[in-house]
């Protein structure tokens, strides 16, 4: 309900004035009758329908203009509208109630500030109009007791809610360590250790440390569930060859891709448009004599390259400029030129060949494209009669028999990869096939068709030796690298505490000063960066770090400096967000708490009628 309650001190006089605003007028929901007048109550205070059905649809039409489009109300569920827009109200019905309760409420001279202060009711020399405000009301079905009446309410609430919120204040004593924490820097030295500083490289394991290492780790070797599938498929590829062609056909898909085979010469150009010929004369003086760049006086004109890059362009796209650029051998600057725009200097930055393949030299490319679109229909034209089969009771090996579909088994898995089970749409529906399913025909991606058949599960197990062996040799020497460097950072870190430097090991060193601890160090990764700033002064420690271990020795630890205005930001900042975080989570418990005290109604029936007008 927080959200609710960050919003709620202006709720009311929100929706009265979204309307307003956006000239929805009143819901109108007098055919409820007066047996429904409320969706709930929260002690002596009613939630009105109108209220209600005011402040759904004003939510509902903000956040149509948001995305664009007009929502619907099952759309509106989906986004939790209705369940916001009631916590919203309900919860400013809590605080009304006891605003009610402790005789809390605002004077006459407060309503009329608020009031006057709205611009809706503003005239037309910028200041509150009596007559406006009238009007105003009038169209959209208010009276000024009802308004007046909604603007006390709406401060007596806002007054409870400051008192509350205005004594909330973040701990300075936590403020100030979270920054001081933040802000701390480090000085330290990493030595670097891979493979490659290994004595000897590690050997192949013998037969009897690869099933050692094997049977240690029968995880890293089971087989997951396996799903042994009958199925039967019929793809464009299949039939590409089968179909028959004649040149019309070829001639007319020719004629419809015409524009990826013929196209004119093309240039890359950007324009530079000027105010007159003399100041487009000038820049390009300037230009000449290496005074200027291209690039400067394009910054000069206050633009960007992209601002004014043309694209790639034809030669009757630049008009009377034109002819000059595509005179251009190689890539260079000419002008002043006219254009649409003015005077303009024009930059030619590549060529781009004209293409014009024949119909004879594109027959490969056009058969296939055509053979495949033909494919494609074919089976769309007998996928009637292949489901008519199959709903006759025909087996999978009985239709691809009758129909020339072919038929074929898979053991399907996660680790499956080839063949068939590279179409997302066989594996949807091989991963939910029972026994019991029904064999039906399927569309793959590439207009082909399939149906398939369960024949059994295999309980997950763990593959032979035979089978891993390879990736047993891989995993075991994996390890043994690892354990190896493990042990040359264990006995690096033992000579530093010993007294010896980490320049001195052999190692490859980098230093690091006044590093901040938001800092990036490339082949460092951020999980380790964040343990090496847990380190002490003076202490050394390794870490594993992918393939590569890091020896690292702390030398300092800097504290923030109190005179850093970064520091004085990031108090500042934490300090705003602490104290709004701590309010909203009183204003959230002394909600919950007025609520268990308060009886709360709620009246579905009206809610859902609400919605229902509102389809």
């Amino acid at each position: 309900m927080s959200s609710g309650l960050r919003h709620m001190s202006s709720k009311l006089v929100w929706v009265i004035m979204a309307l307003l605003m956006l000239g929805l007028g009143g819901f109108g929901v007098s055919n409820f009758g007066g047996s429904i007048s409320r969706i709930g109550s929260v002690g002596g205070r009613d939630i009105a329908v109108n209220d209600y059905a005011l402040a759904l649809r004003s939510e509902m039409t903000a956040t149509s203009q948001q995305i664009g489009q007009n929502l619907t109300m099952e759309q509106a569920r989906g986004l939790g509208i209705p369940q916001r827009v009631q916590a919203q109200l309900f919860t400013a019905a809590t605080f009304d109630n006891e605003a009610d309760h402790i005789g809390l409420s605002v004077g006459d001279a407060e309503v009329l500030r608020r009031i006057t202060a709205m611009n809706a009711f503003h005239g037309v020399d910028g200041s509150f109009n009596r007559d406006t405000y009238k009007m105003v009301l009038q169209q959209n079905g208010l009276t000024e007791t009802r308004f007046e009446a909604a603007q006390r309410t709406e401060a007596a609430r806002a007054l409870l809610q400051g008192a509350l919120v205005s004594a909330t204040a973040a701990p300075a004593d936590f403020v100030a360590s979270v920054t001081a924490w933040a802000h701390q820097k480090r000085g330290f030295t990493v030595g670097r250790i891979a493979a490659s500083d290994l004595a000897e490289p590690v050997p192949a394991p013998t037969e009897t440390e690869i099933k050692a290492w094997y049977d240690a780790h029968p995880e890293a070797y089971t087989r997951p569930e396996t799903r042994r599938i009958t199925y039967i498929w019929l793809t464009p590829e299949m039939l590409k060859d089968k179909v028959e062609i004649d040149e019309k056909a070829l001639r007319d898909a020719y004629e419809a891709r015409k524009s990826e085979y013929v196209t004119p010469e093309l240039r890359m150009v950007e324009r530079l448009v000027y105010p007159s010929d003399a100041e487009a004369g000038a820049a390009k003086a300037r230009l000449d004599k290496g005074e200027a760049t291209f690039e400067t006086l394009v910054t000069e004109r206050g633009l960007t390259l992209a601002d004014i890059d043309l694209g790639e362009v034809t030669e009757a796209d630049l008009g009377a400029a034109g002819a000059a650029v595509f005179a251009l051998t190689e890539p260079g600057v000419v002008g002043p030129l006219p254009s649409d725009l003015g005077p303009a200097l024009f930059a030619m930055n590549g060529i781009i060949a004209a293409k014009d393949i024949t119909f004879e030299d594109a027959q490969d490319d056009l058969r296939q494209g055509v053979a495949l679109d033909r494919a494609r229909r074919q089976i769309l034209d007998e996928t009637n009669g292949i489901s008519d089969l199959l709903a006759s009771g025909a087996s999978l090996e009985e239709v691809a028999g009758e129909t020339g579909m072919e038929v074929g088994t898979v053991a399907y898995n996660s680790e499956s990869e080839d063949g068939i089970v590279g179409y997302e749409s066989f594996r949807k529906v091989a991963d939910a096939v029972t026994a019991d399913s029904f064999p039906e025909i399927a569309d793959l991606e590439d207009g082909g068709i399939f149906a398939l058949r369960l024949d059994g599960i295999d309980a997950p197990a763990v593959k032979p030796l035979s089978e891993v062996h390879d990736k047993a040799i891989d995993d075991w020497r994996q390890n043994e690298t690892r354990e190896r460097l493990q042990a040359m950072a264990d006995d690096a870190a033992v000579k530093i505490a010993a007294g010896a430097g980490i320049d001195s090991l052999g190692l490859i060193t980098t230093a690091y000063k006044g590093l901040a601890r938001n800092s990036y160090i490339d082949g460092i990764s951020p999980a380790v960066l964040q343990q090496i700033f847990e380190m002490a002064p003076g202490t050394t420690a390794t870490f594993a770090d992918g393939d590569v271990f890091h020896v690292v020795s702390m030398t300092t630890v800097m504290d923030a400096d109190p005179a850093d205005p970064e520091l004085a930001q990031s108090v500042a900042q934490l300090d705003a967000q602490a104290s709004q975080s701590l309010a909203g989570d009183v204003l959230q418990l002394f909600t919950e708490a007025l609520q268990s005290d308060a009886k709360i109604t709620v009246d579905q029936t009206a809610i859902e009628a609400v919605q229902a007008q509102l389809q």
